[in-house]
């Protein structure tokens, strides 16, 4: 086994070894710019760690790396206080509390469509009791503009669909959950990100 040595072009190295197996491996660099991710053995997409969300008004996921593309965010049982659409609200170097474009609705009886700018509101129509599941996905559509979709749903509550976008002011590095008012608390479930 033979191993190639790049050196860094201030400091550090990168080490390129070959496998210990039979057979020829190659590793492609695309060409153009960019940055290219290398994750784990065998996947680009990183798991964080689960939060319970069994407490305070907000979830937070920071020190995001620059190379992100896009960030799922998932939902498992998640339960709040009181009725406050529970919302995503996104970042760099400071939470972004206004600006957001878009939209979701509560396809009931008689849909429910809720407009907002405080953030992504990716669960709505709740109730202290409503435990929501689901996922929002959050994609870099170029520079710093970032659309969101989402679906999240509870045995009580229908299904809330939603989508909308925003222009950060800098590269993203936190994602945020919380409550349309910030004063509903969480009291159940979890919530984990996924990125690549």
């Amino acid at each position: 086994m033979s191993s190639v040595v790049l050196l860094g072009d201030t400091s550090g190295t990168v080490t390129l070894t070959v496998p210990a197996v039979a057979g020829t491996n190659t590793v492609t660099v695309p060409a153009g710019t960019g940055t290219m991710a290398v994750q784990g053995v065998s996947t680009n997409i990183v798991s964080s760690t689960a939060v319970a969300s069994t407490s305070g008004t907000a979830i937070d996921f920071t020190s995001i790396p620059s190379w992100v593309k896009r960030i799922t965010v998932m939902f498992n049982g998640v339960s709040t206080s009181g009725s406050s659409n529970v919302q995503i609200q996104i970042g760099s170097g400071s939470f972004t509390t206004t600006g957001y474009s878009g939209s979701c609705t509560v396809p009931v009886s008689t849909p429910v469509t809720t407009t907002y700018s405080s953030g992504f509101v990716v669960h709505a129509n709740l109730n202290a009791s409503t435990l929501a599941y689901g996922n929002a996905v959050l994609v870099n559509i170029t520079g710093n503009t970032w659309s969101q979709t989402g679906t999240t749903a509870s045995a009580s509550n229908a299904i809330t669909a939603g989508a909308g976008g925003l222009t950060l002011s800098g590269t993203l590095d936190r994602v945020r959950i919380t409550t349309v008012n910030g004063t509903d608390t969480f009291d159940a479930g979890s919530i984990n990100i996924l990125y690549e």
